[in-house]
C-alpha cells in the first residue's frame, strides 16, 4: 500500500514528527511504501478558492509545496494525517494542507483509506479533530483505519516516553491492503 503521511506540526522534531516516523518505519518494515510530507519544512498557502483545479485535472494555481504534495496525494492508497492538537483542534497546518486538497474536488482521489496520529498536552481534547476526520472519511467514502491519541505530551520529545508510541508502531505493522 502507498500511504503519505502528512505532518502538521510548526515543530520541528517534536512529538508529532517523532509520531510519523515511527508509523513510517514500522509500516515500510510490514511492505507498505510510505511518503512523509513534514509542512514544518514546506511553503502550503491557504486555499484561495480560485478553483483553477476544477480546470486543471487537480492541478493549483498556486505555486508552492501544495503542487508536489499532490503529486503524491494523487498516488496514495491512505492518507495519515498526524497533529498536535492545538486549541481543541488540529494544528493550522494540517487545517490549511486539508483545505488544499480541494484541488482534487472534481478530479477525484485514488485513496480508500485515512487514518490519524494525534497528541497534545492534555487528555479529552481530541473531538473536533475526530469530528473533521469522520465527516471527511464519509463525504470521500474511505475508510477510517485509525486514530492514535497521545496526551499529556507537555515537553517536545514526551512522546519517546509514552506507550501511545508503541500503539503507533502496533497500528502501522497491523495496516492491511484496502479492499
Amino acid at each position: 500500500m502507498n500511504i503519505l503521511v502528512i505532518t502538521g506540526s510548526p515543530r520541528k522534531g517534536g512529538n508529532t514528527e517523532i509520531m510519523a516516523d515511527v508509523f513510517a518505519q514500522a509500516a515500510r518494515t510490514a511492505g507498505h511504501t510510505v511518503i512523509i510530507k513534514n509542512l514544518s519544512q514546506l511553503k502550503v498557502a491557504p486555499c484561495i478558492a480560485c478553483q483553477y483545479c476544477f480546470t486543471h485535472d487537480g492541478e493549483c494555481v498556486q505555486k508552492d509545496d501544495m503542487n508536489s504534495i499532490l503529486k503524491d496525494l494523487d498516488t496514495a492508497d491512505m492518507l495519515v494525517l498526524a497533529s498536535p492538537i492545538y486549541w481543541f483542534d488540529i494544528s493550522a497546518q494540517t487545517k490549511c494542507f486539508i483545505d488544499r486538497m480541494y484541488a482534487f474536488g472534481r478530479k477525484g482521489f485514488h485513496i480508500q483509506s485515512i487514518a490519524m496520529l494525534l497528541n497534545s498536552g492534555a487528555d479529552n481534547v481530541y473531538a473536533a479533530a475526530e469530528a473533521q476526520l469522520k465527516a471527511i472519511s464519509s463525504y470521500l467514502k474511505w475508510e477510517i483505519k485509525g486514530i492514535i491519541k497521545a496526551p499529556n505530551m507537555t515537553e517536545k520529545g514526551s512522546i519517546q516516553n509514552s506507550p501511545d508510541l508503541q500503539k503507533v508502531r502496533d497500528f502501522a505493522v497491523s495496516l492491511k491492503e484496502s479492499v
